[in-house]
C-alpha cells in the first residue's frame, strides 16, 4: 500500500509542477500575426477557394503511410516470446518489403520531388 501511496504522490506532484511551469515558461508576445485567426500564413481577407497543390497531399499521404509503418511494427519484439517467431519475422520482412517497393515505385515515377 505505501508503493501505490508513493507512486500517486509522486505523479501528482510532478503533474501539477508540469502544470505550472508551462503556465509560467512561454513568452507571451502577441503580435498581428498572432492574434489574427489564419495563423497558418495564409490571406484571412482573400479567396477562400484557392487550390492546393495535390503534390503536397501526395506527400502528406506518403508521410502518413510511412508513419503507420512503426505502428505495425511495434509488436515485433514480443514476436520473439511466441511458438513460431519466425512467423513473426517473415510478416515484418513482408510489410518492409511492400513499403520498400512503394516507395521505390513513387520514387521513380517523380512523386518526391517537389518542383519539376
Amino acid at each position: 500500500m505505501n508503493l501505490i501511496t508513493t507512486i500517486l504522490t509522486i505523479t501528482t506532484l510532478l503533474t501539477c509542477v508540469l502544470a505550472i511551469v508551462s503556465f509560467w515558461l512561454p513568452q507571451m508576445n502577441p503580435d498581428a500575426e498572432k492574434l489574427s485567426p489564419y495563423e497558418c500564413g495564409f490571406d484571412p481577407l482573400g479567396s477562400a477557394r484557392l487550390p492546393f497543390s495535390l503534390r503536397f497531399f501526395l506527400v502528406a499521404i506518403l508521410f502518413l503511410l510511412f508513419d503507420l509503418e512503426i505502428a505495425l511494427l511495434l509488436p515485433l519484439p514480443w514476436g520473439n516470446q511466441l511458438l513460431i517467431p519466425m512467423q513473426t519475422f517473415f510478416w515484418a520482412s513482408a510489410i518492409l518489403i511492400l513499403l520498400t517497393l512503394g516507395l521505390i515505385y513513387e520514387w521513380l515515377q517523380g512523386g518526391l520531388e517537389w518542383a519539376e
